[in-house]
């Protein structure tokens, strides 16, 4: 594990326009990666930074709480969505023939997309993804995306600045570590190849997409329009919250240190294997010149010379 400076990967999250997470679970998240990646990663992450802001959307068509699934094939068309921009930009952040600002910018939507796959919402379009659910939350009435993205997480930390994402972020790092999760968290990056990138995506946005209808709606949107959602409805999906937000932080820090080590860092090694290898001075003298008649006859003679203190004893 490495130290990242406080802002590095959570810069890269913070995007504008964000449709899933707000800013204390992106930071959160961005975190959370921090403290899962390795040296050589976190360094080449650091030497990017700064760029464009943008949120890409998936949507996935269910019908919670009978139907939840995701279909790469059905759901992502041609338009593209989440999934096919992971692998879009996965491409990218090890591509060595682009500009730092073009990897930068690979970077930013990765720490931001990897991040919003975890949300449940975000990988459904029944409501607009919930947006289109009004809902009374803690007496205030907005919507049921925006109360999975921002106003739940803000009501279990108490505030939305980086302190409080950094705190939120220790918190489930122990957890990680030490502590509930520990015996599940390496089931989370289990086969995950940026080999087959939209295959590992599409087993992220799965696993968030079946908590719509077993945590998000259970008995339906209309069952969460007829009072408040605090406490009851809260205290039932909190946890889950957080297991996301720790999911998504623990994914995308193996997910930088996959990049790295098997596109940028073996790209660097065959780079290092063909310099090692490239023409030393004596590559550049001039081929051997055949020996003159003189030279042939002049080796012959000292050929014959080293045989002339031999005697035959045979009579």
């Amino acid at each position: 594990m490495a130290s990242l400076s406080k802002v590095a990967l959570v810069t890269f999250g913070l995007m504008n326009g964000a449709n899933a997470w707000g800013a204390l679970g992106h930071a959160t998240v961005a975190y959370v990666a921090q403290s899962y990646l390795s040296a050589d990663t976190a360094t080449w992450a650091q030497a990017q930074a700064n760029g464009p802001r943008h949120s890409t959307s998936s949507t996935q068509r269910t019908t919670p709480p009978t139907d939840c699934n995701v279909d790469y094939d059905r759901d992502c068309g041609d338009a593209g969505c989440s999934i096919s921009a992971i692998a879009n930009y996965t491409e990218r952040a090890g591509d060595g023939r682009l500009s730092s600002e073009h990897i930068e910018e690979a970077l930013k939507f990765l720490v931001h997309i990897i991040g919003d796959l975890t949300q449940p919402l975000h990988d459904e379009a029944y409501e607009v993804g919930g947006n289109d659910i009004a809902v009374t939350f803690n007496g205030y009435s907005d919507n049921l995306h925006a109360d999975w993205d921002t106003y739940m997480p803000e009501q279990l930390i108490g505030g939305y600045a980086l302190t409080d994402a950094q705190s939120w972020a220790n918190t489930l790092i122990n957890e990680i570590t030490s502590g509930t999760y520990k015996s599940e968290a390496a089931s989370w990056i289990k086969g995950d190849t940026i080999s087959d990138v939209v295959t590992t995506a599409t087993r992220w946005a799965s696993d968030a997409n079946s908590y719509v209808c077993s945590v998000v709606m259970p008995n339906g949107a209309a069952a969460l329009q007829t009072g408040d959602l605090y406490p009851t409805y809260y205290n039932s999906a909190i946890g889950t919250i957080e297991l996301q937000i720790a999911k998504g932080g623990y994914r995308l820090g193996n997910w930088l240190n996959l990049i790295y080590h098997t596109t940028v860092a073996k790209r660097d090694v065959e780079d290092l294997v063909e310099r090692d290898a490239a023409p030393v001075g004596r590559d550049f003298l001039p081929a051997s010149r055949p020996l003159s008649r003189a030279k042939i006859a002049r080796a012959a003679m000292e050929g014959s010379c080293c045989n002339s203190g031999k005697r035959d004893h045979a009579h």
